[in-house]
């Protein structure tokens, strides 16, 4: 393990991490030959991007991942020095992200690469390693879940949930389809912050209006669920806990890339909440959600103004509102199908 990190308020862990590769074009064509102005690449993945946002924001947060040890120079040639890797047998896998100047953004996944069970237990030993050498108090798993090698099942999340609640440490879980579903329902995570199509995935309806997006929130909080960020895009953000629910959005900015957002607000949420505690018990959850949403939109609308998929910087932060009685009647700008 890297020596070094101590101090951190938040550790991550990205259990898949990926090389994004960005081509900026003028005009894309689809199904033609298309020339890029400019080629970027990043070591990303949700929990990467986290940790790279609390780091510019001032909160210390190692970001823990398995990297497949096919390409030793990743950490120095992204400038990723703040990860703790774990090396394992294989490749990274690659994401591309077509940027069009004058159009929209599309995206190309690969899937995560499997583990094997022995991988997977040194990947759980070193999370809980980092964060009791830190003293962290937060913990966020974030991204798609690798398989095991040998199964085909995702990996098994349930020892670090323990673990994490022994150390009282609470945990922010961002992921989606079926492990969301599945770890939402036995009540584990004390955080999660699914976008309004994921969290209609979550329920298995479409979400239509504020209010059908704060009863399906509420019906995940029923499981144990403390808080449920629900980001809505241009509609702004929803926290929504058993007993209170608000709202924060920004004015509108020009959107560059919409990718890695959703990291940013989350890294924007925890750098108030950590950089701000409060009394035990305050806003029915022990950490201060307003200010956490609050923070969380403006590093979300800074993000999607910016050409790269995690943070570049927090010049120019937006003002944000924060609404204490959101209004439920308030249609989506797009319905969330499930």
């Amino acid at each position: 393990m890297s020596q070094g990190h101590f101090g951190a308020s938040v550790v991550t862990l990205t259990p898949a991490p990926t090389l994004d590769r960005t081509y900026y074009v003028n005009h894309l064509h689809p199904g033609g030959v298309n020339r890029a102005d400019d080629v970027r690449e990043e070591l990303a993945g949700k929990g990467i991007n986290v940790a790279r946002g609390l780091n510019l924001a001032g909160v210390h947060a190692p970001g823990v991942v398995p990297i497949g040890n096919a390409d030793l120079s990743v950490l120095d040639r992204t400038g990723s020095s703040f990860l703790v890797p774990l090396w394992v047998e294989g490749h990274l896998r690659v994401s591309t992200t077509i940027v069009d100047a004058h159009g929209t953004t599309t995206k190309v996944n690969e899937s995560p690469r499997s583990l094997s069970h022995d991988d997977w237990n040194k990947v759980v030993e070193l999370t809980e390693q980092t964060v009791r050498n830190t003293g962290a108090k937060w913990l966020v798993i974030a991204g798609a879940l690798p398989t095991y090698t040998d199964t085909g099942v995702f990996v098994d999340l349930q020892p670090i949930f323990d673990s994490m609640k022994a150390m009282g440490v609470k945990v922010a879980l961002d992921t989606s389809g079926e492990p969301l579903s599945y770890w939402v329902r036995k009540g584990e995570p004390n955080v999660i912050k699914p976008n309004a199509e994921e969290l209609a995935s979550a329920v298995g309806r479409e979400l239509r209006t504020l209010g059908d997006v704060v009863a399906a929130a509420r019906e995940l909080c029923e499981h144990g669920i403390e808080v449920v960020l629900a980001s809505m895009g241009a509609d702004g953000i929803l926290a929504v806990t058993k007993d209170n629910v608000w709202g924060a959005k920004t004015p509108p900015v020009k959107v560059t890339n919409t990718v890695g957002a959703g990291d940013a607000t989350l890294a924007g949420f925890l750098a108030a909440v950590v950089e701000n505690p409060v009394a035990e018990g305050e806003f029915g959850v022990g950490f201060n959600v307003p200010l956490g949403i609050q923070n969380a939109v403006k590093f979300g609308a800074i993000a999607v103004t910016q050409p790269t998929s995690g943070l570049a910087n927090l010049d120019n932060l937006p003002e944000s509102s924060l609404d204490l009685n959101p209004d439920f009647s308030l249609p989506l700008e797009e319905i969330a199908k499930p």
